[in-house]
């Protein structure tokens, strides 16, 4: 969340750059500056009340040790008692509404942020050239079909709309995508993790996810826990309320999970195959950095993304998010997104978040170093690779003309010994 000083003392500054994300990110600035004020007010009361009550007390004290009546300074000291408690139940119950009314301001934009929503985002960079076929190429949809290793009518049985089961040769290379991904960034300095998939809620508002995303949140009423969109919610947690020692940042980690959402709103959009689904695997990145590095550190995550979509062999571009488009969390981020052969255009397959210290504030994740007292570290997150839209672009851009798929030269220390191409042909033939 943001700095209640910070807002306090330069409201105009902070509706400015809000303003950035569209009008309805600064509707409840007045109402905050409002509850901070009467907060402050309340504050005062208590203060000259807790006062007086301590010079009551030592007149009291005083008086009885002169053998002096003190029953009217008692009563007195009683009311200013109540008077107390009375102040504090109106202190606490302002300090609440001002905390739920913060939680709703999303981040400031970073001013390198394009100005605008969705269709202002700036393309920054790009790499190769889109793929192109002298034969009619299929759809990941289709060529999963033909080899049997793509399974959506027997998913939509199970479990319903946008759902998947993968099968077959589809498998091992989901998997040497994630242990391509998880040795590269090892060797990066990241640390592997598999963190847990369900969290409480203080996770979730302490990440920015809760209470914005509410909506596309699958959560278990029976255990008041919640199924995690990204492992970057269980990453970030991990140091919540935590002091970490200056001279070990950055740390970073890099999380494989199983990722859960609901899609909602998204109905009617991107329902063909597993580009949308409900239930995707994904290797993500998170970091925690001094402030005064993150921007550094920004650049160095993204410039991980592009060395694997790189390396991968598949053409992609770069897209500096408008400040309009971005999460509630996130100051700025990139979009990589590789080229889809059969929609003839690029789509999303990571983003890169630069969280600056809002997160770190609502999870109250600081470092300290020799010197000086503890302070809010900066949070960062990327997609490494979400493993459903990356097996979307590599089937597409490295099919065949008879339908069989080339595994990434890249993957193949990853595949079963001497699979190279994948797919093809029916099982039951």
């Amino acid at each position: 969340m943001l700095d209640i000083k910070l807002i306090r003392n330069q409201p105009e500054m902070v509706r400015e750059r809000l303003a950035r994300r569209g009008p309805g990110a600064t509707h409840s600035l007045d109402e905050l500056l409002l509850l901070d004020e009467r907060r402050r007010e309340i504050l005062v009361q208590v203060e000259e009340k807790r006062s007086l009550r301590n010079t009551v007390s030592e007149e009291i004290g005083r008086a009885k040790k002169a053998g002096e009546d003190a029953e009217e300074k008692i009563r007195a000291m009683r009311e200013v008692s109540s008077e107390i408690k009375g102040l504090e139940e109106q202190l606490r119950a302002v300090e609440e509404q001002l905390e739920q009314e913060l939680l709703q301001v999303p981040n400031l934009p970073d001013p390198t942020a394009p100005e605008g929503g969705e269709d202002m985002s700036e393309v920054i960079a790009s790499h190769g050239d889109p793929r192109t076929f002298d034969f009619e190429p299929r759809d990941h949809v289709d060529l999963g079909a033909g080899g049997d290793t793509i399974d959506l009518e027997r998913a939509a049985k199970v479990s319903g709309a946008r759902f998947v089961y993968l099968k077959d040769e589809l498998v091992f290379l989901q998997f040497a995508l994630v242990q391509f991904a998880l040795r590269k960034l090892a060797t990066k300095g990241f640390r592997p993790v598999v963190p847990p998939v369900l969290v409480r809620d203080e996770a979730m508002y302490g990440t920015g996810f809760f209470p914005t995303d509410m909506q596309q949140v699958y959560h278990i009423d029976s255990d008041d826990l919640n199924l995690v969109g990204t492992a970057e919610v269980p990453l970030a947690a991990m140091h919540m309320e935590e002091v970490l020692d200056e001279s070990a940042l950055p740390v970073r980690y890099v999380g494989y999970s199983s990722c859960f959402r609901r899609e909602a709103g998204a109905a009617g959009k991107d329902t063909r195959g597993m580009l949308r689904v409900h239930q995707f695997d994904k290797v993500e990145m998170f970091s925690f950095c001094h402030p005064g590095r993150s921007q550094e550190e920004h650049d160095f995550m993204r410039s991980i993304e592009e060395e694997v979509f790189r390396e991968l062999g598949i053409a992609y571009r770069v897209v500096n998010i408008a400040a309009g488009d971005l999460g509630a969390p996130a100051a700025k981020k990139y979009d990589l997104e590789a080229w889809i052969p059969t929609q003839e255009r690029y789509r999303e397959v990571t983003s890169c978040s630069n969280c600056t210290d809002y997160q770190a504030r609502r999870l109250r994740a600081r470092a300290k170093g020799e010197q000086g007292g503890p302070y809010l570290v900066h949070t960062l997150n990327g997609t490494v690779v979400a493993i459903g839209r990356t097996l979307i672009a590599i089937m597409e851009n490295y099919q065949q003309e008879d339908g069989t798929v080339v595994v990434p030269e890249v993957l193949r220390p990853f595949m079963p010994e001497g699979m190279t191409v994948i797919g093809g042909r029916s099982k039951g033939e």
